[in-house]
């Protein structure tokens, strides 16, 4: 007989570093249901089975800022094989044409890829996880629909070469939320004039987490094997998802208004979002300044007992 799981109620973030060969989701499952044991849980942005590294994993109260982890700046390390064009631009798919690769020197590779930085359109591969009549694009794609992808415009802050050969490039990438990294190979390779697909990503960061301490479904594990307090201690707070916000601290009666929802007087300097906590170090909300004004953009309802959500 199958052991039901005992679920709780657990707040906080782990940077997971994602395997290769598990979708987004499922590596979420394998973390949220068979090690924390948490009864809500997100992910801030998917990662194909192809790719690893950072994967933000938000339970609880965290997964209320799930959205805007999603949209923040991320950062990868992208290798790419000229040359040729395959189905998915990626490994996964069949390849679809293949042309010699001309030498190329690092001004004419510079060329194209200044074309693909800053505020630029691309066309989101049709393997993807868009959806369109509530269905993935990917999921029409393998029944062999014909896919048409709007193009989109997105921003890429960085996009530079760290090493290369006859027929690859590894690539540095920066860039906002809705970016294909897969697309950009694509174009890159079809303005060298030799085709190209992605070979390997690895995402490294994921704005506010800069330089994250990430950890394996392994570690995760072994944490597990020897009791909640290791465990525990690999979750974030929520807070660490606010992290590079101004911080607000309240008094008591303002903490109580915030905590019910209300706005409150500010100075009137105060502009933008704010990290707002309580008179007792807990994470509140998320707060929007304005006008002398403090709004409420999300509400938090931590357990009073959140010792690691106060600020240090």
């Amino acid at each position: 007989m199958k052991r039901r799981i005992r679920f709780r109620d657990l707040h906080g973030i782990v940077l997971l570093d994602k395997p290769l060969g598990l979708s987004s989701n499922q590596a979420l499952q394998v973390v949220r249901k068979g090690i924390f044991r948490a009864e809500k849980g997100g992910h801030t942005g998917a990662l194909d089975p192809l790719a690893s590294g950072l994967l933000p994993l938000c339970f609880g109260e965290a997964t209320k800022i799930a959205g805007m982890l999603l949209g923040s700046r991320k950062a990868y390390l992208a290798e790419c094989r000229l040359g040729a064009t395959t189905s998915t631009a990626d490994l996964e798919g069949e390849i679809v044409q293949e042309r010699p690769v001309p030498p190329l020197t690092d001004e004419a590779i510079e060329q194209s890829l200044a074309k693909l930085r800053g505020r630029i359109t691309q066309v989101p591969p049709a393997y993807s996880a868009i959806k369109r009549d509530g269905e993935p694009l990917y999921v029409k794609a393998r029944r062999g629909e014909a896919v048409d992808v709007p193009a989109r415009e997105v921003e890429v802050y960085r996009l530079d070469v760290l090493s290369r050969t006859a027929e690859s490039l590894t690539l540095y990438v920066e860039c906002g939320s809705g970016t294909y990294v897969r697309s950009l190979a694509v174009d890159l390779g079809e303005d060298l004039g030799c085709g190209a697909h992605l070979t390997a990503l690895r995402r490294l960061w994921v704005e506010p987490f800069m330089a994250p301490a990430m950890v394996t479904v392994e570690q995760l594990q072994a944490a597990a094997a020897q009791g909640d307090e290791a465990l525990l201690a690999l979750l974030l707070p929520v807070s660490a998802g606010l992290a590079g916000l101004p911080e607000l601290r309240l008094d008591a009666t303002r903490s109580l208004a915030v905590s019910q929802g209300q706005q409150i007087p500010l100075d009137p300097s105060m502009a933008g979002r704010l990290a707002v906590f309580g008179e007792d170090g807990r994470l509140l909300a998320l707060g929007e300044a304005a006008g002398g004004r403090l709004s409420i953009v999300r509400g938090f309802n931590l357990p009073p007992a959140a010792p690691r959500d106060r600020p240090a």
